[in-house]
């Protein structure tokens, strides 16, 4: 008897049948239960030796990229491909939007693409608990702090961000900044955007600064015309802040533009501050003031990690990188 046999004999189309007797998700309780019933009434059997061809694996390393108008990810792609070409794998790249599931993407290519191993630039802590375990594959996620993840083929490598964002807030703060303002991303889908704000909280309450979320925090996408259109709405709010601090470079970058469209200077009039520390941030007037993320660890790190875990079994491992803060010119001090 043959799939075909099972799909005439109970009604279900031939994808049904391969689906349940794979044990894949989406059937029926009511369809899972009539295949199954009629291939054991059958005596039918799968072919393992086919099906064990087509589950042998590429010599492919997936690389899902949550964001695609992430700089700094694009960044991080370039030096990932570097360090893999002195490897037997090769770099397979996908990009999504930074608000798409990444674990469900990844589950759909390791299904067609069978690669040894993935890594996540970006991700988000309830996708990889609600689906993470659907993927047997060595992973690692990067710029995200995998630690508290209950899955022993994950491991991560991220900047210490809660920190990071403290020590650059504390020193603004000890600038004479006392109305900051932040743009971020939104805290309910984005693990680095929760890592950094507690960052930010951890520095206002240090220095007992207020700090209302509705009037001073403003969510937007990782991009220029995120943090343009964050700045136009903090501005609208009415608030008199005298620095705005950003999640991202290219956030920072945008606000800045939307400040001089209104005719506020920077840093004379707002001070404004990013994260990532783009090469960009360099050449742009005012230089801008970032916190720094070493590119060059994150790669280098996550390469090393994957290798070893394709090649020498699941090593669950997680560490954090230390950022440098960068002062330019478009901060200053009250003082």
């Amino acid at each position: 008897m043959t799939i075909k046999d099972l799909s005439a004999q109970t009604g279900y189309s031939v994808g049904t049948i391969s689906r349940v007797l794979n044990d894949h998700p989406n059937v029926s309780e009511k369809a899972r239960k009539t295949i199954l019933e009629a291939a054991a009434a059958s005596g039918f059997q799968l072919n393992t030796n086919a099906q064990q061809l087509k589950r042998q694996r590429t010599n492919e390393v997936l690389v899902l990229v949550k964001g695609s108008a992430n700089q700094l990810f694009s960044s991080l792609v370039e030096a990932i491909q570097a360090r893999m070409a002195a490897t037997p794998y090769h770099l397979v790249v996908d990009y999504m939007d930074e608000s798409a599931n990444e674990v469900l993407r990844a589950v759909r290519l390791v299904r067609e693409r069978k690669p040894r191993g993935l890594l996540f630039l970006g991700g988000n802590r309830e996708n990889f608990l609600a689906d993470l375990g659907r993927i047997d594959l060595p992973c690692v996620v990067v710029t995200s702090d995998g630690s508290s993840l209950p899955f022993r083929n994950l491991s991560s490598i991220c900047t210490d961000d809660p920190t990071a964002v403290r020590q650059a807030l504390e020193q603004l703060i000890g600038m004479g900044h006392r109305s900051i303002a932040v743009i971020g991303g939104p805290l309910e889908g984005s693990d680095t955007s929760r890592r950094r704000y507690e960052g930010c909280l951890a520095a206002f309450k240090a220095h007992d600064l207020p700090f209302i979320p509705a009037m001073d925090y403003c969510a937007c996408r990782y991009s220029y015309q995120g943090g343009y259109e964050a700045a136009v709405t903090l501005l609208g709010r009415g608030r008199d802040h005298s620095a705005i601090f950003c999640m991202s470079d290219v956030m920072a970058m945008g606000a800045i533009r939307a400040l001089t469209d209104r005719g506020l200077r920077v840093p004379e009039d707002v001070s404004v501050m990013g994260f990532d520390g783009l090469a960009i941030g360099e050449y742009i007037v005012p230089r801008l003031s970032t916190i720094r993320q070493s590119v060059e660890a994150l790669a280098s790190r996550s390469v090393e990690l994957l290798r070893q875990n394709c090649e020498g079994g699941h090593i669950c491992v997680h560490e954090t990188i230390p950022a440098q803060i960068h002062w330019r010119e478009s901060t200053m001090s009250l003082l």
